[in-house]
């Protein structure tokens, strides 16, 4: 049996996933706990069809496995094991892409996600102001305080996007009408064109969508490539 806890909200998932850890042991089940600390090549392969002398299931708890490459390899490995053994697999982790939530759904009989509720007070729109003009270090900081905000990642890239296609829009066009936008957000779009070199504004565009598309094809780590995307400009 597999179950699956995870999200940024790593006090609630670790709270879920020990309160259904508690209640086995209550009926019990033996509990081993499986991390980068005591991890070993081949650990996954011995436990799945594991049995004790006296008969009883053992519940395993793998923490965060994506902490190191092999382990989450190793993992995702022996998911269909896992869902299949008589023990207990339960895997804590953190946000998880959705190619990999879809590795784990397919096998998991439980999968439960909790998120941070995002600051109401956090003002998002202020990274756009920053990447309008080019302000690396307070872009950076004002990032880490979004993702400190609960702020999803996602939602920070579409801010952006949002911004960079308004600078593209008012670059190619005359008015605001012709752009599609009101007067206000146009006319300082307008204004700030004069920080974005000649093919700028389209290199960063690009580079934001890679940094999208790779994240959610879980070819790069979309949270640490949103940082390099923004540490670049």
């Amino acid at each position: 049996m597999l179950h699956l806890y995870y999200g940024n909200d790593t006090i609630a998932v670790r709270q879920k996933a020990h309160d259904f850890a508690d209640t086995q042991e209550k009926e019990g089940v033996k509990m081993e706990r499986i991390d980068a600390g005591n991890y070993s090549e081949g650990v996954f392969a011995d436990v799945v069809g594991a049995t004790s002398l006296f008969g009883e299931q053992t519940l395993y708890i793998i923490d965060t496995p994506s902490q190191k490459k092999e382990i989450y390899d190793d993992v995702i490995e022996h998911l269909e094991l896992f869902a299949q053994s008589e023990n207990i697999f339960v895997v804590i982790e953190e946000g998880l892409l959705a190619p990999q939530k879809k590795k784990f759904a397919k096998y998991a009989a439980v999968v439960e996600e909790y998120k941070k509720k995002a600051d109401a007070r956090f003002d998002v729109f202020r990274l756009a102001e920053l990447l309008s003009k080019k302000d690396k270090k307070n872009l950076w900081l004002h990032l880490t305080a979004a993702r400190a905000a609960g702020i999803p990642t996602e939602e920070i890239i579409g801010i952006l996007w949002w911004q960079l296609k308004s600078l593209r829009l008012a670059k190619i066009t005359n008015t605001a009408a012709e752009a599609g936008m009101k007067d206000f957000p146009y006319n300082k779009a307008k204004r700030s064109l004069a920080t974005f070199t000649d093919g700028e504004l389209e290199q960063i565009s690009h580079a934001l969508l890679v940094v999208y598309h790779e994240g959610h094809l879980g070819k790069v780590d979309i949270d640490n490539a949103l940082e390099r995307f923004v540490l670049t400009l």
